[in-house]
């Protein structure tokens, strides 16, 4: 066992929509949360605590740190479910980018989700959510979710879909200074 190679080479489906991309803000956004987040060491904080992977036996795992990534996103974005969040995944093109999973493959399975959220204890958690947020606050930026988009922010990303009747909630990175 080890990890799924995801994202080392570019489909077809990668290429066909890249210059749509181009003008992508919700693509934007999440390349800039990539950017302001230290990724290699939420990825090296997640290995102390996940240890699914690392043996030579079974089937090649997702990558932790894609898996994290999926939980961010639904945290975010207020996912209500895993079934949902894997909808949602292989539905927008900003999550499979922000992820590295190429446009031709499916996300996770739901239930991979679940079972990956059970592995990390309570204090993983906490701590891999602290170091995300550290990348935030060093560059002066937060990230909040579930916002009334009629706030002003420096970067907001609002959903086609409503959340709840009447409401409509963006996610936003705002500076701090």
């Amino acid at each position: 066992m080890g990890y799924k190679e995801l994202g080392k080479e570019i489909s077809f489906a990668d290429l066909a929509v890249s210059k749509s991309l181009e003008h992508n803000r919700s693509l934007k956004m999440m390349n800039r949360i990539n950017q302001v987040v230290k990724w290699r060491n939420v990825e090296a904080l997640l290995r102390e605590y996940y240890e699914v992977g690392t043996s030579k036996e079974g089937a090649d795992a997702y990558p932790p740190l894609m898996l994290l990534k999926c939980m961010l996103l639904q945290k975010w974005f207020r996912i209500p479910s895993d079934p949902e969040l894997e909808n949602q995944i292989n539905d927008r093109i900003s999550f499979k980018k922000f992820l590295g999973l190429p446009l031709d493959k499916p996300s996770p399975d739901h239930s991979t989700f679940s079972r990956f959220r059970s592995r990390l204890s309570k204090e993983a958690m906490t701590k891999l959510n602290n170091e995300v947020l550290q990348g935030f606050e060093k560059k002066g930026l937060s990230i909040n979710e579930g916002i009334p988009s009629g706030s002003s922010h420096v970067m907001c990303h609002e959903p086609t879909g409503h959340r709840a009747v009447g409401a409509h909630f963006a996610v936003c990175i705002q500076s701090t200074q």
